[in-house]
Parts: C-alpha cells; sequence; structure tokens
C-alpha cells in the first residue's frame, strides 16, 4: 500500500458527527435465490463484516468499484447495474457497516480503512477469477471519501477515479446536515481531507456534478477538480439537475463521460 498523505482522522468519528452523516439501511433478504449479482461478505478489521455486489460485464473489460451516498444500500443499484454491464464494464458496489447485509456500526474511520480491505479483497477475487480489465474507483456523495481514500492508497494498482457529486470540504458538509457545534477535533486538515486526497492522485480523473446539486454545491465539485493533479482530467457540469436526480437528467452525457475515462485507462493499461 502506498503511503497516505495523513493518517485517518480518528476526530470525524464524533457522535454527533456519525448520527447525522450516517444513515445505515438494512437489505431486505427474502427466501428467494437473487437472480442478479453475486454478493460478498469482505472480512474488516474488529470482526466485522461489509457487503458488496458484484455484476459482470466482460471478463476482459474495465472494472468499476463503487462507493455509494450516505442514504443508498449496494442493493439499490440493481437496476442501474445492467446500465454498465451491456456496455461491458463489471460493476462492484460497496457497502459501509451497518449498510445492507454488513455488521457493525458505521464511522468515518472505519469507512475509510474498510474501503482498503474492501479493495485488496476485490483485486485478489478478480485477479483469481480471470479478470483482466483495467480498474476504476467510483465514488457519490459521500463515497467519494472511501473512494479517493482508495484510489491514493492504492494509485499504483488503480487505473483510473470518477468522483459524482464529491464533497471538497468537510465542515461546510457538516453544518449542512445540522452538526452544530462542529467538534473542535475537527480541524482545518480534517476539513479539507477530500482536497488532500485529491491533491495526491495522478492517473485518469472524471469529475461529475449537477448545476444546483442542493447538498453538496456545484463549487465543491470544481474545487475537486481544480485539486487534482492529472495529466488526464475532465469534468461534467450536468445541466438543470440535483443531487438526487443527476444520473437520470444527465444519462447520456453522463455514460459518455464514464466511457471516454473507460477508453482511456484502457489505452494507457
Amino acid at each position: 500500500m502506498a503511503d497516505r498523505p495523513n493518517p485517518i482522522p480518528l476526530s470525524l468519528d464524533d457522535d454527533a458527527v456519525s448520527s447525522l452523516l450516517f444513515y445505515p439501511r438494512r437489505e431486505w433478504v427474502d427466501e428467494n435465490p437473487r437472480t442478479e449479482g453475486k454478493d460478498f461478505l469482505i472480512p474488516v478489521s474488529g470482526g466485522e463484516a461489509v457487503g458488496a455486489r458484484f455484476h459482470e460485464g466482460k471478463r476482459k473489460g474495465p472494472v468499476i468499484l463503487f462507493f455509494h451516498g450516505n442514504g443508498e444500500i449496494a442493493a439499490d443499484y440493481d437496476d442501474l447495474a445492467p446500465v454498465y454491464t451491456t456496455l461491458g464494464i463489471n460493476f462492484m458496489i460497496a457497502d459501509y457497516r451497518g449498510y445492507g447485509r454488513s455488521t457493525g456500526t458505521p464511522t468515518v474511520s472505519a469507512m475509510l480503512r474498510d474501503a482498503c480491505d474492501v479493495f485488496l479483497y476485490f483485486r485478489d477475487w478478480l485477479s483469481k477469477s480471470g479478470f483482466t480489465g483495467p480498474f476504476a474507483v467510483m465514488g457519490r456523495s459521500l463515497g467519494s471519501a472511501p473512494a479517493l481514500e482508495t484510489a491514493v492508497a492504492f494509485q499504483d494498482r488503480v487505473d483510473g477515479l470518477i468522483i459524482e457529486s464529491g464533497f471538497a470540504r468537510i465542515i461546510p458538509l457538516l453544518r449542512l446536515i445540522g452538526v452544530a457545534p462542529i467538534p473542535p477535533g475537527i480541524t482545518e486538515r480534517e476539513d479539507r481531507l477530500t482536497l488532500e486526497r485529491m491533491s495526491a492522485f495522478r492517473k485518469p480523473t472524471l469529475v461529475i456534478h449537477a448545476e444546483y446539486d442542493h447538498i453538496i454545491p456545484f463549487s465543491d465539485g470544481e474545487a475537486l477538480f481544480a485539486a487534482c493533479p492529472s495529466e488526464w482530467k475532465r469534468f461534467l457540469k450536468v445541466p438543470g439537475a440535483n443531487h438526487n436526480d443527476i444520473f437520470l437528467k444527465g444519462f447520456r452525457s453522463y455514460l459518455a463521460a464514464v466511457h471516454e475515462l473507460m477508453k482511456q485507462i484502457r489505452t494507457a493499461k
């Protein structure tokens, strides 16, 4: 593993932060066997396990490891996954502690640490299963933090990065969700955590943000893009969209931008 720019800040594990930042939801598991996707329970620290679901595209096609938003679970992407797999992209969605089929309780440090464990497990499984395509990490909203953590920590093994609706600074986000006062342990360094990570990633990068995002301002997407030092980087503004309808309103341009990144990392690999 490559060195992180700075260690994971435990100050972000404040109870007030966790209670307002995370919205864990269990997956309803019925008695009928699943027909879509392959489910995993990936061992992480403390004897816990994180759930993930894999949707197969093509064995030689590119792979996306996706980290979702704070109110979502992996199963929510069952309907969306075929959009990626029909393009030949292998799509793996990872949950957080307490989400979906996972055990445990979510915290920021656990989410970031677990993302690295999920990456290592998944890369090993892909290799043993004969998947040989280039590898990208993708994060939406809250998922931008574990995506960046993983991309930087394993930069030598990650070919590309996609950040959708990502946040540039943590303190304005905490204020928005109602954390008041801001815990004293959250300093300027913690505030700029994602910007710091983005400034350390030098592989092909795509940043996507909604013009009228009502949760994470459009300026955050611009700031993340500006911080990226990659020689190949693209920014997609989705006109007229907000935080929750960005994929629907930007469907064609969104997929075209993802396809462009996939083409770039396939060429570079």
